[in-house]
């Protein structure tokens, strides 16, 4: 097997990213995952780095959907010009 993949770049080229580039941004990535972060592990395997990624994404998905409902709940209980409601379009912005 080579030590290089090939990946397809914009514009029709082909560009190659070595295995230890691959090795670089895989644990890069794992650097931002509290779960991979946090572990007293020092090696982590790349598909674990990438399941753990997946997982990541989706709960913030669900956080970003609970948050919104909230606010949706919060919107709906205060009159639109109050001054709770101009923060809140402020913030928003």
């Amino acid at each position: 097997m080579s030590n290089r993949r090939s990946s397809r770049q914009s514009g029709g080229g082909v560009s190659r990213i070595s295995d230890d580039q691959i090795i670089e941004l895989v644990s890069k990535l794992g650097q931002l995952l509290p779960e991979i972060r946090n572990s007293r592990s020092d090696k982590v395997s790349a598909s674990k780095v990438l399941q753990e990624t997946c997982n990541y994404v989706r709960s913030l998905h669900k956080e970003v959907d609970d948050l919104s409902d909230r606010l949706s709940q919060v919107l709906a209980t205060i009159d639109a010009d109050s001054a709770e409601a101009a923060i809140i379009r402020s913030l928003l912005k």
